[in-house]
């Protein structure tokens, strides 16, 4: 058993008809007052990938709770594509909120979990009265289809949120060997990959017919980055291997649905406070350049937009100290 795993009280909350399963470090003794701190994963993680900032949030007096979305981990894994839509997450969110005997919380979000902390405090700010996401940043509800987007950022190649669309086709892949999957995808998309690799790379795009393991590049044998341990690796190795992907994938074939639902967002700014942490060797980062040079319109009450130099796309991971410096900082501003 991992020894962080100990470390935390975990528990199964019944919420908007499924399970959601959190992990609490509750630090309501310290100056934080215990005002609670949702943590939300993205793909393909679990709750663990906010393992460092538990650490540091609850050491600083806040309650923090870092689940796993559902179709992860020990959550529930709904069968239908739909399950996955943007406003049944935002209702896990609210009655994970709920099941606590809490009010509000300040959420946060990382990769898929950014756009979910987005569009909770976008659709209930009165429940989530502050918010941060890490990777991606906010960028409201475009005129264009997403998908038809995503086609144009591939180019002559798939862009990988294509190649997940069709149900079945990437869990071919994934599962096949998840460990080897997963270190592939998590090195070549990180800040210690090789250059080429900037931005997602040759990673973020597929030639027609071929697979996203074909592009991988790894660490060399016996070594690995200082950012994640074998251990690590393990665990979510573990996790996937238990219970697949298709939870995780199912989020990506939302994305013109979740379109949909927002039509009445278009527009709309998050009026809550905010901030924006990314890394200038993450893809989405950088592909959202245009977004984050609209934060004055999108994001009025944003307090800051950090980018951090040589980070990769597993922000908080990658990057823990100066990650849980400027989240401690950001909630204590709105004391």
């Amino acid at each position: 058993m991992n020894a962080t795993m100990d470390r935390w009280p975990s528990r199964i909350l019944n919420v908007n008809g499924v399970r959601i399963h959190a992990v609490e470090a509750d630090g309501s003794s310290g100056p934080g007052s215990g005002q609670m701190v949702l943590l939300v994963h993205g793909f393909p993680e679990s709750w663990y990938s906010w393992r460092h900032q538990l650490t540091a949030l609850s050491a600083a007096g806040y309650r923090a709770v870092a689940i796993d979305v559902r179709g992860y981990g020990r959550s529930s894994a709904p069968p239908r594509v739909e399950d996955y839509r943007m406003t049944q997450l935002v209702a896990d969110n609210i009655g994970v909120v709920q099941a606590l005997g809490e009010e509000t919380a300040v959420i946060i979000g990382h990769d898929w979990g950014a756009p979910i902390a987005w569009s909770s405090a976008w659709m209930r700010p009165d429940v989530f009265t502050a918010v941060a996401g890490l990777s991606v940043p906010f960028a409201g509800r475009g005129p264009t289809r997403p998908t038809a987007g995503f086609r144009a950022m591939g180019g002559e190649e798939e862009f990988y949120i294509e190649y997940f669309q069709e149900p079945g086709r990437a869990e071919r892949e994934l599962e096949a060997d998840v460990r080897n999957w997963l270190l592939g995808f998590y090195y070549s998309i990180s800040g210690t990959a090789p250059t080429q690799f900037v931005g997602g790379g040759t990673v973020g795009s597929i030639p027609w017919g071929s697979q996203m393991r074909e592009r991988f590049v790894y660490p060399d044998t016996g070594t690995w980055p200082e950012w994640m341990t074998e251990a690590d690796l393990d665990f979510y190795a573990a996790e996937f291997e238990r219970t697949g992907f298709t939870g995780g994938l199912n989020r990506y074939r939302n994305v013109d649905r979740d379109w949909e639902d927002q039509a009445h967002l278009a527009g709309r700014p998050i009026e809550v406070p905010a901030l924006f942490i990314g890394g200038d060797r993450d893809g989405p980062t950088i592909w959202g350049r245009a977004a984050i040079e609209r934060f004055e319109m999108t994001l009025p009450r944003l307090t800051r937009s950090i980018i951090l130099e040589g980070c990769g796309h597993w922000t908080q991971q990658e990057r823990a100290t100066e990650v849980n410096a400027a989240l401690v900082e950001f909630l204590g501003g709105l004391r």
